[in-house]
């Protein structure tokens, strides 16, 4: 035997477990530890198509080929997952639906321009049943199309074009949609282990839906939005009508658009209850090998067609499933219904007398005809009185449903995408639509440099100026890219009144900038992050180093009746871990807090911990506390934050939740005082890692370029127009 062959004594010579699930991770042996995941989805190597820009290939698509390529599957036959009546519409509109649909508002996580619908948790959820064999049906397109048609766009797409394909004009669609590579597990779902648990789980009281846990947005886990059989499974539409109406809420969604949707979705397609869900198979992230990445497969009986499992509610909607018509108000307005049980055993309701013909037609037998249905959550429409009274109008003008269908389902689908300036593609709409947060374009001709002298010459302190250009950007979320310094938003309702923006000071602050901007031609968006770029540069050449960062104007300024105020109000910060600051005291400790900042504003850790640190030593927390400061040139970008964080000639005392002193190891002498916050880049072992990086004596330069390219990413973070 060689003598560097491994000796295996006939065993394996892999670790069982190392590379799967059932291996022990860091966060199985110490679950306290502050994981730092979130900020790793910004991690770029697990793309296989590094450097491609798809927002520029995109637009050489053939999108007329496509849409007809599109329009042809519709009605093509497939032998292992056979259409309902002969189109693929419902499941289409199904599957685009169920990637858009989990949108919220509270943090703009979810939702479908990543295509994250490819991968776990979401692909394996119950509420998306088969859902995979809508993208399997779409692979010969996207295998054609290649990188110039990403899966998240075509997904959206096919739900698009299968309305249409049944006589819907929508509003049109945007392309821009970039794939993400691996499954995001920075969105928090939920808290339950088990699937579909019961809706109890997430509210303080299930009677009053107004109470369900922030962020979460749907019922239960694995759900979409609500359970089609009732609360919790059990029938009662004046129930289900209160979660449906604040699950829609929670993605934005007022009475109109929550019934339009209703109603738009269920005019077309069938629900899929004809046999037993218990012989189904696994999810597809449970599923064996042999199932070639799909799940929920019934292997002991025919399983397909019109004896598909998926929700368990057996039936279709309308007379006319594969029409866009005014159907489904027909239908739930004028027969009473009653409750009964699907094949499958689930709650479904069913009109107590109806003519034959107005029954549809078997979805593979045209000469049987089966009876109709509704679930809770239609019966919502007919019984809640708010929802009656839309219905009524509706049906009354079937134009406008079809105008407000049309408009809500534009919203849904792209509601993640951003303002209207990142939608590529011949049909996207040029209306300008509130819920996009427009913003008019700003000058970019005046003297960038008077300004500055003006600015500089205004008084403001540095750390006024880089508090407040950083309380305008750091609204910034990456997760629907909603916020950020453009707009200069920070001046209107509701954001002028937040705590976290300290009103007082703010004031003080815009009544300086405003004249420099309103004389100079500028947006008060420029001058407000010009400003902050100012201080910046003051503190680092206090610090001994010359920086000159860089600006591009071009800002414009938002009003009032371009600002959707209410929809605003999720994007207060109730903690801001760069200015050391929290609202009041959460069960999440403040230092996740900071991380989920950081990673809904595009931060990774390292440029995480390098603003902390620059922010600290400049002077900017929230109120004038000294928690953090550790340094005594206060105003100078000096790594003495890091030098002294790290420093073994100080002890850390805790003297509160939230509060520890830092003593002199040996006299006991009171040095600083710090938050847990300040402290975790000292005790996390990852943190520490760069923390000592910005320590060393060799890196104090190289600290503040890279704050200041940092500070950059944020104050642009919102200009698409530069990408």
């Amino acid at each position: 035997m060689d003598g560097n062959e491994i000796r295996t004594g006939g065993k394996c010579p892999v670790m069982h477990g190392a590379i799967t699930e059932t291996g022990t991770t860091v966060m199985d042996w110490w679950p306290k530890s502050l994981n730092l995941d979130i900020l790793h989805q910004h991690d770029r190597k697990a793309n296989p198509l590094a450097g491609f820009n798809y927002r520029e290939e995109v637009k050489s698509l053939d999108f007329d080929g496509l849409k007809k390529d599109l329009l042809a599957l519709m009605t093509d036959s497939q032998d292992w997952w056979p259409a309902d009546w002969g189109h693929y519409g419902g499941l289409f509109i199904r599957m685009s639906w169920h990637a858009a649909g989990t949108y919220r508002l509270a943090d703009g996580r979810g939702g479908a321009s990543t295509g994250n619908h490819r991968f776990a948790p979401l692909n394996s959820w119950p509420d998306n049943a088969n859902l995979d064999k809508a993208r399997r049906l779409l692979w010969p397109i996207k295998k054609k199309y290649g990188n110039k048609l990403s899966w998240a766009d075509l997904m959206v797409l096919a739900g698009t074009v299968a309305y249409e394909s049944m006589g819907l004009k929508t509003f049109g669609f945007a392309f821009g949609r970039e794939d993400i590579w691996a499954p995001e597990k920075d969105v928090y779902w939920g808290a339950e282990k088990e699937w579909l648990a019961p809706s109890d789980n997430r509210y303080d009281d299930v009677t009053n839906p107004s109470t369900m846990e922030n962020p979460l947005a749907a019922v239960q886990m694995g759900l979409i939005y609500v359970n089609p059989e009732g609360v919790n499974g059990k029938p009662d539409p004046l129930a289900t009508a209160q979660q449906v109406r604040e699950t829609f809420a929670r993605m934005a969604m007022d009475d109109e658009e929550t019934f339009a949707l209703t109603v738009g979705g269920h005019t077309v397609g069938k629900c899929h209850g004809n046999g037993s869900a218990d012989l189904l198979g696994a999810e597809p992230e449970g599923a064996g090998l042999e199932e070639g990445g799909l799940g929920w497969m019934n292997n002991t009986t025919r399983g397909i067609g019109a004896n598909t499992v998926t929700s368990g509610i057996e039936g279709a909607w309308t007379t006319h499933p594969t029409k866009w018509d005014n159907g489904y108000l027909h239908m739930l307005l004028n027969h009473d219904w009653e409750l009964r049980k699907s094949p499958a055993g689930a709650w479904q309701w069913e009109p107590v007398d109806i003519k034959e013909e107005d029954k549809p037609v078997d979805a593979e037998n045209p000469a049987i005809r089966r009876n109709p249905i509704m679930t809770d959550a239609d019966m919502a429409m007919k019984m809640d009185p708010i929802y009656r009274e839309i219905a009524e109008r509706f049906y009354q003008n079937p134009a406008l449903l079809d105008d407000a269908f049309a408009r809500a389902w534009f919203k849904l689908t792209h509601r993640d995408m951003g303002p209207k300036d990142r939608y590529i593609g011949p049909e996207a709409p040029q209306e300008d639509l509130i819920w996009q947060d427009p913003v008019p374009a700003g000058r970019k001709d005046y003297d960038v440099a008077a300004v500055k002298a003006q600015i500089a010459a205004a008084g403001l302190s540095v750390s006024d100026m880089v508090a407040t250009a950083w309380d305008s950007a750091r609204t910034f979320r990456g997760s629907d890219l909603r916020g950020g310094a453009n707009g200069a938003r920070i001046r209107l309702a509701p954001q002028k009144d937040w705590e976290g923006n300290e009103p007082a000071r703010l004031t003080r602050v815009l009544s300086v900038l405003e004249p420099i901007a309103a004389a100079s031609g500028a947006s008060l968006a420029d001058v407000i992050v010009l400003a902050g770029n100012l201080g910046v540069e003051k503190a680092a050449k206090a610090a001994g180093v010359a920086l000159d960062l860089p600006f591009a104007p071009g800002r414009g300024d938002a009003s009032d009746a371009m600002t959707d105020a209410a929809s605003f109000a999720p994007l207060e910060p109730v903690a801001d871990g760069f200015r050391n600051w929290l609202k009041k005291d959460y069960v999440v400790s403040a230092e996740e807090l900071l991380l989920d900042r950081a990673q809904l504003m595009g931060l990774t850790a390292p440029e995480m911990t390098c603003l902390i640190g620059g922010m600290r030593v400049i002077g900017t927390n929230h109120g004038g506390t000294r928690h953090g400061v550790f340094t005594d040139r206060v105003g100078a970008l000096t790594t003495d934050f890091f030098v002294n964080l790290t420093d073994m000639a100080f002890k850390w005392v805790p003297k509160g939740a939230n509060l520890y002193e830092i003593q002199d190891r040996n006299s006991g002498a009171v040095k600083w005082t710090a938050t847990r916050v300040d402290l975790v880049f000292g005790s996390n072992s990852v943190l520490r890692a760069y923390a000592e990086v910005y320590a060393q004596d060799d890196n104090k330069e190289k600290f503040v370029r890279d704050f200041a390219a940092a500070w950059t990413k944020m104050m642009n973070a919102d200009r698409f127009d530069l990408a």
